[in-house]
């Protein structure tokens, strides 16, 4: 075996080839900015897009006839439906433009103060507005909002910035990281809940708790959290009437088919009448007032009556890319709160998109909550896309990770002849400011010290030179000077064929 081919088994040899592929890596550009960052925003924002503009069909599409009905407008509910979306994307090139950092610093206490106010209207006569048996809106002139899923965006802005004086920075201890939680997080949590609204609940739990594992929490913790809560989601929908009568559908929905299970079982008749590819845009049957909530909740349904099975797994793939982006994003984050924060709302868009499926295609009690950039609500929409603007702000500040060589070399610095005699150069291969150039010690007089941690001594064989590995080249140094008769070969010459 030859000694390159030895020496690139080793690890050296192994991490000397991952840095260079890293490197690699970090030369491609797109748009001018490393591949790697450019590539999960480009992803995002492709499928962010492709979602609310899907959306944007499938809404008109099941909204049509009871907007033409109800309104007199067949394009009612997808004029407002665009409006917000507009509103919610300016929403979330601003949020990018402000920055993760300044939201979650400066700006946190105003946006919490906020978001309580807006929890608590619900409650004023005149502004809160009750449907369905749920007191959910706010109704602020003619536009109708519901704070809980602004609220989701900041309980991950509380919570990543709690994080990471935890178990980042250490600078909370843990009694009084319990209480800033309890306050910070668990007061809007509460307030959600009284509304009642579990399931944006449960959506904002199981994100934090994705969170707070991530951030370093004991798995036992989390898990025994996430134990007591659904314990508590299921022992509160058998107390409620109208959740435990839910319960019941999911068990059979058939057996309540002229009541509670009405809706399902239509959804049920929407995703068979589909097929494969389904009956084509603008031809569902259910939407002609079979289905209730066919632009809401139960647009997952039309989507598969209209596209079939590869409509629904397009969608289904839509945020499966959100997912793996978000997860990208995290990677390169510069700290733990932008970490956080692009997991909290990656957590938070795909956990509702499946709490909706599940519900729909009747594996999980329906939950009332709709489909991130596809069901039909100002709300929702806004919130969705101002989650993606936080990630995006993330992405923004993503920065290039140390090697090890870096590493190897901000370990080192200029000293003198003794440990006290310390010279004014910082790093190797760092510059040096101008103010202190003309102070650096002089040559002969300094030396490198690498200030990491010390390595564990290796035991090397005996009577080998301290350093590096020796590489044996075979024959010693006299043997390999050119001898008088082994000069070049010359085509053709007099003296078989050497020089003279």
């Amino acid at each position: 075996m030859s000694a390159a081919s030895s020496g690139s088994s080793t690890p050296q040899g192994r991490r000397a080839r991952r840095a260079e592929r890293q490197g690699r890596r970090d030369r491609d550009l797109i748009l001018g900015v490393p591949a790697r960052f450019m590539r999960p925003r480009l992803v995002l924002l492709a499928a962010s897009a492709a979602l609310a503009a899907f959306g944007l069909l499938m809404v008109y599409s099941s909204s049509s006839v009871k907007a033409l009905t109800g309104m007199g407008d067949s394009l009612y509910y997808i004029k407002r439906q665009a409006l917000f979306a507009l509103v919610g994307f300016v929403a979330a090139a601003l949020v990018v433009k402000v920055g993760y950092r300044t939201l979650s610093g400066a700006l946190l206490k105003p946006l919490w103060i906020l978001t309580l106010a807006l929890l608590l209207l619900i409650w004023v006569p005149g502004l809160g507005s009750n449907a369905l048996g749920a007191s959910r809106w706010v109704e602020l002139g003619p536009v109708t909002l519901q704070p809980s899923e602004f609220a989701k965006i900041t309980v991950i802005l509380t919570a990543a910035q709690l994080f990471e004086e935890r178990f980042g920075t250490g600078r909370l201890d843990g009694r009084e990281f319990v209480k800033l939680l309890g306050a910070g997080v668990g007061l809007p949590v509460l307030l959600i809940l009284a509304q009642p609204d579990k399931g944006s609940s449960l959506v904002i739990v199981t994100s934090l708790l994705v969170m707070a594992y991530l951030a370093g929490a004991s798995g036992r913790l989390v898990m025994g959290l996430l134990a007591l809560g659904i314990v508590g989601f299921f022992g509160l929908s058998l107390v409620q009437s109208y959740s435990r009568a839910r319960i019941l559908t999911l068990l059979d929905p058939w057996k309540y088919a002229d009541t509670t299970g009405f809706q399902l079982i239509r959804g049920f008749y929407a995703f068979g009448s589909g097929g494969l590819t389904g009956v084509g845009i603008g031809m569902s049957r259910q939407k002609y007032g079979y289905l209730p909530m066919a632009y809401n909740d139960f647009i997952f349904a039309v989507v598969g009556e209209e596209c079939g099975l590869v409509g629904t797994l397009g969608v289904i793939a839509g945020f499966v890319a959100i997912a793996w982006a978000g997860l990208r994003i995290a990677r390169h984050a510069p700290d733990m709160a932008g970490q956080l924060i692009s997991l909290g709302c990656t957590s938070l868009l795909v956990i509702q998109m499946l709490l909706n499926v599940s519900g729909v295609i009747g594996v999980f009690p329906l939950s009332g909550k709709p489909i991130p950039f596809l069901s039909y609500g100002g709300s929702s929409i806004m919130s969705s896309a101002m989650l993606v603007g936080l990630m995006l702000s993330v992405s923004k500040e993503s920065r290039l990770s140390l090697t090890e060589y870096d590493e190897r070399r901000q370990g080192l610095r200029v000293v003198g002849k003794t440990e006290d005699d310390l010279a004014p150069v910082e790093h190797v291969g760092q510059a040096t400011p101008r103010s202190r150039r003309e102070q650096a010690v002089d040559g002969p007089q300094l030396r490198l010290v690498d200030r990491r941690a010390p390595r564990a001594a290796t035991p090397r064989e005996p009577g080998a030179l301290p350093g590096r590995r020796r590489i044996d080249l075979g024959p010693s140094a006299s043997d390999r000077l050119r001898r008088d008769d082994a000069g070049p070969r010359v085509r053709g010459g007099r003296n078989d064929g050497r020089r003279s």
